[in-house]
């Protein structure tokens, strides 16, 4: 029998939706699963973006630009200069959601054999990602103990080697919530000023920030122009995630013009959702403003709830809508399938994402869960009650 490659036996299962099985056969027998393993909002659409769609005249539906049409991207950077991130048009490329935007940044920046440094726990894709490149992961961890902060400066510097390309941040994070603040950034900046690295952040929460944080972009940097990559997508701002329709921004010419290349190649990005993320672009402050008071609420509710289950330690996220819980259990990838399989209240079980895939040290993370908090509220605290009664229950 032909053998598949060494990249695909390599290739990580999605933490996220690797116990999808389990939870179907959960359904199957009358059990209502309570979803907080992935991070799909039940906020709706902007109905403008909708009407985009329905409403339109096309005849024919013909291919976009493989950069993404002039009108979207103008638009787009207006958007970004009302959040003081001050670029054009030609510093953005829209591609089929941030995972093509991760993919085309790193396939642009790195060869075979080189290495990415990232503060772990991080987004589980970034792990296939870097296989699907044939690049080396090079985690540094940060914990719970100070809400996953950015590790020591010294941390990123000693593992800089001569095949060190870029380091890699989510801000605000997946799974952990964490929030940069400006001071974390600057470190960053310069350290890969010092030894002339690429900084990538992955921005896609940007809009939800609580507490009256404000949200830094690599982008708002003075002096990273050559160095520094966004990585953006409509799908959580808008509550867009089946439109896939993300982008990377540089102000770096060389960057911008090879990820095109790759653009070229993939032809271009589905014209249906680009209209609809170009009108998105219409949505007004108000929207954002209820979105994030509702995010605020849940983030509450659900991490007073964990507080109260006894040996359950919690991070409490400044942005994002996730959050990293530490649980009494040795190994939380069996918990969270025996909760799928064995445990269920009155007809009612719940779904998480066991944190370990969120990590690239082996044995990291092996007691922890990642929350999405996209449910409403009663769900969150029913949920966390299935949690407390499953961990009471659980003979591990």
């Amino acid at each position: 029998m032909p053998k598949i490659s060494v990249k695909g036996h390599n290739m990580p299962e999605s933490p996220i939706r690797k116990l999808v099985p389990y939870a179907e056969e959960a359904k199957k027998r009358g059990t209502r699963v309570y979803h907080l393993n992935i991070g799909q909002p039940d906020i709706k659409t902007p109905q403008v973006a909708l009407e985009a769609v329905k409403n339109n005249s096309i005849e024919v539906l013909a291919y976009a630009r493989s950069e993404g049409s002039e009108t979207y991207r103008k638009k787009l950077a207006s958007y970004y200069r009302r959040h003081d991130i001050d670029v054009s048009e030609s510093d953005i490329i829209v591609t089929t959601g941030g995972s093509e935007a991760l993919l085309f940044t790193l396939g642009s920046i790195t060869d075979f054999g080189d290495q990415i440094i990232i503060p772990e726990p991080f987004y589980a894709n970034y792990n296939g990602f870097s296989v699907a490149n044939g690049i080396e992961v090079v985690p540094i961890e940060s914990n719970i103990e100070n809400g996953f902060a950015l590790p020591p400066i010294e941390a990123f510097e000693e593992k800089i080697t001569e095949k060190t390309k870029a380091i890699l941040i989510c801000n605000p994070g997946n799974p952990t919530g964490y929030l940069y603040s400006e001071e974390e950034i600057v470190k960053l900046k310069n350290l890969v000023l010092k030894h002339d690295l690429f900084l990538i952040a992955d921005e896609v929460y940007r809009e939800f920030v609580y507490d009256g944080i404000r949200h830094h972009s690599v982008m708002s940097q003075e002096g990273l122009e050559n160095h520094a990559i966004m990585i953006d997508s409509v799908s959580k701002r808008y509550s867009m995630c089946g439109a896939r329709i993300g982008c990377i921004v540089s102000k770096n010419p060389e960057v911008i013009q090879t990820a095109l290349k790759y653009a070229q190649a993939r032809l271009s990005s589905p014209t249906f959702a680009l209209m609809a993320s170009e009108a998105a672009l219409e949505t007004p402050q108000s929207y954002f403003d209820d979105v994030i008071h509702e995010y605020d609420e849940r983030r509450k509710v659900l991490i007073n709830a964990l507080k109260e289950i006894k040996n359950v330690r919690v991070s409490s996220p400044k942005g994002a809508f996730y959050c990293i819980a530490e649980l009494p259990v040795e190994d939380a990838d069996d918990f969270a399938q025996w909760m799928l399989e064995k445990f269920e209240d009155e007809g009612e079980t719940v779904m998480v994402a066991p944190a370990s895939g969120f990590y690239s040290t082996p044995g990291s993370g092996k007691n922890q869960i990642r929350i999405a908090y996209v449910l409403n509220k009663e769900s969150l605290l029913r949920s966390v009650e299935l949690l407390r009664l499953a961990l009471d229950q659980y003979p591990g």
